[in-house]
């Protein structure tokens, strides 16, 4: 499978398109249909099939697209999302939000693991997704996506809106860190420790960088940060 697309950052493609190629005898399971905005290929390298009923939940589809080659085809992401292809290999241990996933290649398997009920309470989600098998996975992500290795000692602490996947066997707890301003103004962050690598997004905090206001006078920033709900409070 070849993944093309215009994008100068070199962490992901973004442009709000992606081409991909798929050679002969190559099978791609797509789970937005609607991406798909122009084929080449034979009509019969394209067989939609209902999902079965835990990838209807997952995923909220009820249609997926088994693309095969050789075709060529155009998918349409979102804007301000990128998408990477992330290669499994044997032994990988990887939770996802299935969100996260726009296709996978055939080999590659996936089975639903239960969240601890503390973490379910926080990100409003029940499951994560296992893949295994060898192949790729095209993930979308706001923004690039970066990788961090993990410590089973020395935790390194996620903004839990950026956390796209990390290993199933790390210790995973919500937590703030910091001094008592810092905590007080954050985001819930996941502690981590383990052995493996986490996967990041960036993209998820720009609307709120975005919303500052430059212009505001120096003591009108600082109340707003220093006083609880100041940004509430202070206009």
């Amino acid at each position: 499978m070849l993944l093309q697309a215009d994008d100068s950052g070199g962490a992901g493609y973004g442009a709000n398109g992606a081409r991909v190629m798929l050679h002969d005898g190559e099978l791609l399971h797509l789970l937005n249909p609607k991406a798909l905005v122009a084929f080449r290929g034979a009509p019969s390298l394209r067989e939609d099939r209902f999902m079965d009923l835990k990838g209807m939940y997952r995923k909220r589809k009820l249609i997926r697209s088994d693309l095969s080659g050789p075709s060529e085809f155009i998918l349409s992401l979102p804007a301000g999302y990128h998408l990477k292809l992330l290669p499994l290999t044997a032994g990988t241990d990887l939770l996802f939000d299935i969100r996260s996933i726009l296709f996978f290649e055939e080999g590659i398997s996936m089975k639903s693991v239960l969240l601890k009920v503390k973490n379910m309470i926080v990100t409003r989600e029940f499951l994560k997704m296992k893949f295994t098998g060898t192949g790729a996975l095209g993930i979308l992500s706001r923004g690039p996506l970066y990788e961090m290795k993990l410590d089973p000692d020395v935790p390194v602490y996620v903004d839990s809106r950026c956390l796209v996947a990390y290993p199933e066997n790390a210790k995973v707890d919500l937590c703030v860190y910091g001094n008592h301003l810092a905590s007080q103004h954050m985001n819930y962050q996941w502690e981590i420790r383990g052995t493996g690598s986490v996967l990041l997004q960036t993209g998820t905090t720009e609307a709120e960088l975005e919303a500052e206001h430059p212009n505001d006078g120096l003591i009108k920033r600082v109340l707003r940060e220093v006083i609880p709900f100041g940004g509430v409070i202070i206009k």
